[in-house]
């Protein structure tokens, strides 16, 4: 039997159960941790009053989190390239869950800090980790969809947050928004029994016989059926020279490396200080909390949007030209809604802006994903990420900064614009398409 490459066999099977078994599966564990990431954002008003807080202190409330963030996406590369996709994804969705409740107990800033930081680490872990095994997982034609719309059960975690925080908070507080962040610790033992490894990730370990019956697997889910594998009948792409971290900044991949963390940098800025931002700026426009949350649930209702959108269309025109458009259209919608006068400006570009960054920074994902090997592609993705957290760190106090200095609510959206720009022109200038290219034939970054 002629050796075959894991993406000749998941391109034959195309579409499948299987597919959106580990579509689903993986997604679920992204809401979860979307809603509490994002609860934050809807319990600033009320955390900000009771502890007396700064506009720089209150937009660090939306900052902590994004600490551990940066530590779980550095460390979560390396042990998923090393234990495996799916028991790191457990792993993470334990920590982040565990330490979300705790929170309903605290009651100082700097108790909050703490607890953001360490439950971060789960956030940043479970993200990178999920596009990666959906990069992994998918036919050669959809992974562009299936990488970036993954991240849209992310944003629908911050929808569900901003309705749990709209019917919870007026009558109960906001502490026990908190309380419900916990709950999905019992998910991570879903995960545990349903979620298979990446047969990719296997094979890559010279585990040829789980990855052929995770192939296996696949084709009786498919098709009904399963094919005749013998040992040395999966073609492995050549081992690098360098794994790990160092091989994301040898000179092959440094390029690549800057590139990519320099957009997701970009773009971090402005998806994490406007999320984290949106609710009080609202409230403070004099739109009251239930119809200011409300605004901001519903631009992240369209955000889900942009995220299912930037898949479809980036297998269609290209991931380069996708995520060029997407930053400019992000740009554009910032700077229509901070020049935004009455209700119905301010929901309609909320909607677009939604819609645009999120169709800008989902659409980034399979460059971070098609510009690496499975060797090390979840260190490099992860490694992007984190970078890229640090502006979703810096965006939310910068722009408490900018407030301070009385810019306005035009001024703050001038801000959040600029870094869209930029974005959008590493784009232009140093990605390279790899649209139809095979998961062993992928480079992101041109030469």
């Amino acid at each position: 039997m002629a050796k075959q490459s894991i993406s000749e066999i998941i391109d034959k099977i195309g579409l499948s159960k299987y597919t959106f078994k580990i579509y689903f599966l993986i997604g679920l564990a992204l809401l979860f941790c979307g809603f509490d990431y994002m609860i934050v954002s809807y319990t600033m008003p009320q955390m900000t009053k009771e502890w007396t807080l700064s506009k720089v202190q209150t937009g660090s409330l939306a900052s902590w989190s994004l600490i551990g963030l940066m530590i779980g996406g550095i460390i979560a590369g390396v042990i998923s390239d090393r234990i495996g996709r799916k028991k790191t994804l457990v792993l993470f969705c334990l920590v982040f869950s565990v330490l979300t409740f705790p929170i309903y107990f605290v009651q100082s800033f700097q108790a909050f800090a703490l607890l953001r930081i360490l439950g971060g680490v789960g956030f940043g872990a479970i993200i990178p980790v999920a596009v990666t095994m959906l990069s992994e997982s998918s036919p050669t034609k959809n992974r562009g969809y299936f990488t970036s719309s993954i991240m849209s059960f992310y944003v629908f975690g911050w929808v569900v947050a901003g309705v749990v925080a709209i019917y919870v908070v007026p009558t109960y507080g906001w502490r026990v928004c908190y309380l419900i962040g916990g709950i999905p610790v019992v998910y991570a033992f879903i995960l545990l029994a349903l979620l298979p490894e990446s047969s990719r990730w296997l094979l890559g370990k010279g585990r040829e016989a789980e990855a052929i019956r995770e192939i296996k697997q696949m084709e009786i889910v498919a098709k009904g059926k399963a094919g005749e594998y013998t040992p040395g009948s999966l073609m492995a792409p050549p081992s690098p020279v360098k794994v790990g971290v160092s091989a994301i900044f040898s000179q092959e991949f440094r390029r690549t490396t800057m590139a990519l963390w320099l957009i997701y940098f970009m773009g971090s800025v402005v998806i994490y200080g406007i999320n984290g931002w949106l609710p009080t700026l609202l409230v403070g426009k004099g739109y009251g909390l239930v119809k200011g949350y409300s605004f901001a649930v519903l631009q992240n209702v369209f955000g889900m949007l942009g995220g299912l959108c930037t898949g479809y269309v980036a297998d269609i025109i290209g991931r380069r030209i996708n995520v060029i458009f997407g930053w400019i259209f992000t740009a554009v919608a910032i700077l229509l809604l901070g020049i935004a006068t009455n209700q119905w400006q301010v929901v309609v570009c909320g909607m677009l802006v939604g819609l645009a960054m999120n169709w800008g920074l989902s659409g980034t994902q399979p460059l971070l994903t098609e510009g690496y090997p499975t060797e090390f592609r979840t260190t490099g993705v992860s490694w992007a990420q984190a970078f890229g957290r640090v502006g979703g760190f810096l965006g939310p106090i910068a722009a408490g900064y900018v407030q301070q200095l009385g810019v306005g609510f035009t001024g703050i959206f001038i801000f959040f614009a600029i870094p869209a720009v930029i974005a959008a022109l590493i784009t232009l200038a140093f990605v390279a398409e790899t649209k139809g290219k095979s998961m062993e034939n992928v480079t992101g970054v041109k030469a």
